[in-house]
């Protein structure tokens, strides 16, 4: 099978991804065999191939945004049958037993395996997958349209929940790529005015035209006090000033799996009972319910595709900022 492989961690300019050709892969006891047809390109992808996040499984295909259908199924497997579509997102398995998972919290679990990080994952033709951590597709979705609902979508609907957001409050955005972009049809569909901060001009327009209220910059005031705000930029830098514009016991959740640092301010920002939450990868019933959600509202992702052999370019543009929306790779 082809794939993009990464032998080492190193700057995209580099182009350090390698089309090569690997054994096909059969299904273990209780797995899918997935015949990948798109892979979603997430900033996270981004992260490790420029050796961002530590300890990467090494070779390693990248992508955790996976649509495809099953070509084999392993013994044991009840779940799905040869040529069901399903999707592979970032959590990929977890030992189920510890003190996270037993609490409802398996995004937590200290054994956690992550596709396309720790094991392989979809910039491939085939992949691997448990059949408790595959996820059924809505029908109403192609293949290119569900891959940013796999992360960029169930993730920022997790940041939304932990940001405490309520039908018709004042949310702010900041940035504005694969995953704010989806977050803001939900917000629209609950009666929220949102505020888009984004330094990109394209980028604000995009959020204009999915019905932001203002945007303007993460240093401009916006017209309104935020009840609530997300973070998707990995820029530390921007906490205080997401804080200052924050009403008091409002809730601001940073949705960040890399962020440089942030910076020393001052307490009066904090104070006021306002709370500063993370957001640590997702769980199954995040996908479980926002995926009907998203198929309810009729989310659309925005999405630019590329072959598989221009993964390295797709990353390269993310990383500049010229992808409005989200990338896809078109696999087959």
């Amino acid at each position: 099978m082809k794939a993009q492989l990464l032998q080492s961690p190193a700057t995209i300019t580099t182009e350090p991804l390698i089309l090569t050709e690997l054994p096909r892969l059969s299904a273990p006891p209780k797995h899918l065999l997935v015949r990948i047809s798109v892979c979603g390109v997430c900033h996270t992808d981004l992260h490790v191939v420029e050796g961002e996040l530590p300890n990467p499984k090494l070779p390693l295909i990248l992508g955790h945004e996976i649509v495809g259908t099953v070509d084999e199924v392993g013994q044991g497997v009840t779940g799905f049958a040869v040529g069901a579509r399903v999707g592979i997102p970032w959590l990929h398995r977890t030992d189920e037993s510890c003190e996270h998972c037993l609490r409802g919290q398996e995004n937590l679990c200290e054994s956690a395996q992550f596709t396309g990080y720790t094991v392989d994952g979809g910039y491939a033709e085939y992949t691997l997958v448990h059949q408790d951590f595959a996820v059924p597709i809505p029908e109403r979705f192609s293949d290119v349209e569900a891959a940013p609902l796999l992360c960029a979508g169930i993730v920022g609907y997790r940041s939304l929940r932990l940001a405490d957001l309520q039908l018709g409050e004042r949310l702010g955005l900041f940035g504005f790529g694969g995953s704010a972009h989806l977050c803001i049809q939900i917000a629209r569909y609950w009666d929220c005015e949102v505020y888009v901060f984004t330094r990109n001009v394209e980028h604000q327009r995009h959020a204009l035209k999915l019905g932001a209220g203002w945007v303007g910059q993460a240093q401009d005031s916006p017209p309104k006090q935020l009840d609530r705000a997300i973070i998707f930029a990995p820029a530390g830098w921007i906490v205080p000033f997401a804080l200052e514009h924050l009403r008091k016991a409002g809730t601001l959740c940073i949705n960040a799996i890399h962020m440089s640092p942030v910076p020393e301010m001052v307490y009066h920002l904090l104070w006021g009972e306002r709370t500063i939450r993370t957001v640590a990868n997702a769980t199954r019933r995040d996908a479980e319910e926002f995926l009907p959600l998203a198929a309810e509202i009729g989310i659309r992702a925005d999405t630019v595709t590329f072959g598989l052999d221009d993964a390295n370019r797709a990353l390269r543009m993310l990383k500049n900022g010229e992808i409005k929306g989200a990338a896809v790779l078109q696999v087959r």
